[in-house]
């Protein structure tokens, strides 16, 4: 029987992938650049195969070598899912769980999800990272999150989902724009064209053009913001509309600022938020534990405006 590779080797390739660079690889795997050499030669060995191309300037990956390091990401992550398994079924809801969450998401649900979660969970450390969606799959498939709190809909391949709850989009502007004479308003296409977008990578930027009446052009003025907070700070220097979720609406996102936000005519366009995980996960109790207190805890808020008398709408 041939020898099999080690994780710890195909740990060693990985980083080597990131990297690149030997130097750097090895100080992210926390050994030094001779043990991680003689571990890729040792993996080359078994494997009886050549990984790695490398001289005095440069790392790369062979063909071969670039097949085995998504194969190993595969491996990894479910070797990660395996010691979970193991880990949780001792005590659920203890322990580190890693979390990705989105930036049009983050700053506006876990203020108020987080101290509830804690004290409900105490033995449970969340650990968070926000980024964009297709960087925190990149993350998932490689074992460094254990789910990601994401906008709907978005291609997730084969990852596990559990839908939470819609999130619909309202209209943002000045309260003296032509456009909010009506109490609820069309995308039309007279609209659609003074919406302006945030910059590639957002899942948003895809909810907002797909929200856009047919053949209308977003963003005429070509100008895009980072983040939801810039995109507001443009809109109220007069540059045009946003399609903004109600759940920043409801965590303040207009509160200091001159601008209203108006519901959209029916079928309003809206995303739909949801965790998502490995199908390999062992955390799948947990994940749905943490589902069921998110939607619990978007109920309990709805209840508590429909009691305050409703939703502003500037």
């Amino acid at each position: 029987m041939a020898a099999l590779p080690s994780l710890r080797q195909l740990k060693y390739l990985i980083a080597l992938a990131e990297h690149l660079n030997f130097t750097r690889a090895a100080e992210t795997s926390f050994v030094t650049q001779s043990t991680l050499s003689a571990g890729l030669k040792e993996l080359e060995t078994a494997l009886g195969a050549q990984l790695v191309e490398r001289d005095r300037q440069s790392v790369a990956l062979t063909p071969l070598g670039t097949e085995v390091v998504a194969r190993a990401r595969t491996l990894l992550a479910q070797a990660e899912d395996l010691a979970e398994l193991a880990a949780s079924g001792a005590e659920p809801m203890s322990g580190t769980l890693r979390l990705g969450v989105i930036p049009t998401v983050a700053p506006f649900l876990l203020p108020d999800l987080l101290p509830g979660l804690r004290a409900r969970y105490p033995k449970l450390k969340l650990l968070l990272r926000e980024d964009l969606t297709a960087n925190l799959l990149a993350r998932l498939a490689g074992a460094q999150l254990d789910c990601a709190l994401i906008a709907l809909p978005y291609d997730t391949g084969a990852l596990l989902e559990l839908p939470l709850y819609d999130d619909e989009f309202w209209l943002a502007g000045r309260r003296d724009d032509p456009a909010f004479k009506e109490k609820r308003i069309a995308v039309s296409a007279a609209v659609a064209e003074r919406l302006l977008l945030l910059e590639e990578g957002h899942c948003l930027r895809e909810h907002t053009l797909s929200a856009c009446a047919r053949n209308a052009t977003p963003n005429a003025s070509g100008i895009e913001a980072t983040s939801l907070l810039t995109l507001v700070q443009m809109v109220e220097a007069g540059l045009g509309l946003a399609l903004v979720p109600e759940l920043a609406l409801k965590s303040g996102l207009l509160d200091k600022t001159s601008l209203v936000a108006r519901p959209l005519a029916p079928p309003a366009p809206k995303r739909g938020l949801a965790l998502v995980a490995r199908p390999t996960t062992a955390r799948r109790m947990e994940l749905d534990a943490l589902a069921a207190f998110v939607i619990e805890a978007h109920r309990g808020g709805k209840r508590r405006t429909a009691t305050s008398g409703g939703r502003r709408r500037g």
